[in-house]
């Protein structure tokens, strides 16, 4: 699959259940993904089989995710807190 598909690929799989997850992830992977490697597109693949409760949980500070994800979690409230202020 070439990059420009990855993109659309991840952008739709960012549309989660959640509302508040929408307007998170989309932006974000929007943003960053033309900076990605394939090792970190694989792993933000990853990161969105987890479920909407525990991402939420995650990028909302209310529990702190495993340290498989911890780095893109806060990578992700980074970004998002850039924008927001």
């Amino acid at each position: 699959m070439d990059r420009e598909a990855k993109l659309k690929a991840l952008l739709w799989a960012s549309r989660r259940g959640m509302l508040e997850l929408d307007v998170i992830l989309t932006p974000y992977i929007d943003a960053e993904f033309q900076n990605m490697s394939e090792a970190n597109i694989k792993h933000f693949e990853d990161y969105l089989t987890q479920d909407d409760p525990d991402l939420y949980a995650w990028l909302m500070g209310f529990e702190t995710p495993n340290s498989e994800y911890l780095e893109l979690t806060n990578h992700i409230k980074a970004f998002i807190n850039k924008r927001i202020k």
